[in-house]
């Protein structure tokens, strides 16, 4: 069964939405990265910190504390993804990523992407301290507004 350039223009317009910690300095600057590349036709953001505040479930499917711990997409099928091919996922529906999105949605990239995420998610508390001590500094003088 193939698939119509219709269905194929369809699938590229339906939205997908993308599941982010937004009590990580890291995180937020990472997402608006993205935000000033798509609309909410095709991608919507989810911060996830407020239902872990709260100690509730993000979605069916996807509790807070699980949501908090690694990146979370869902892509134009209702699918949850996490990780390295929930990048690709969003990836593949930002313009200027779409080739990165369909290159690291392969096999053998996604598994070496996914075990750099999984480094990357070992530092990831001290680079968060980082950036949000970078943050605090630049804003100590009263010049940014948060």
């Amino acid at each position: 069964m193939s698939i119509t350039n219709e269905r194929r223009e369809t699938m590229a317009r339906q939205r997908v939405e993308v599941f982010f910690d937004g009590s990580c300095p890291l995180c937020r600057s990472e997402i608006a990265f993205y935000q000033k590349r798509t609309d909410d036709s095709t991608v919507t953001y989810t911060d996830v910190s407020e239902a872990h505040r709260a100690g509730r479930d993000v979605v069916a499917g996807l509790d807070a504390e699980t949501a908090m711990s690694r990146f979370h997409v869902r892509d134009h099928d209702g699918q949850l993804l996490s990780g390295a091919v929930a990048f690709a996922a969003l990836w593949r529906a930002v313009p200027g990523f779409k080739t990165a999105g369909k290159i690291a949605a392969l096999w053998g990239i996604r598994h070496i992407l996914e075990i750099a995420y999984r480094g990357f998610l070992v530092f990831r508390p001290s680079i968060q301290r980082f950036v949000s001590g970078r943050q605090e500094a630049r804003c100590a003088d009263g010049s940014c507004q948060r």
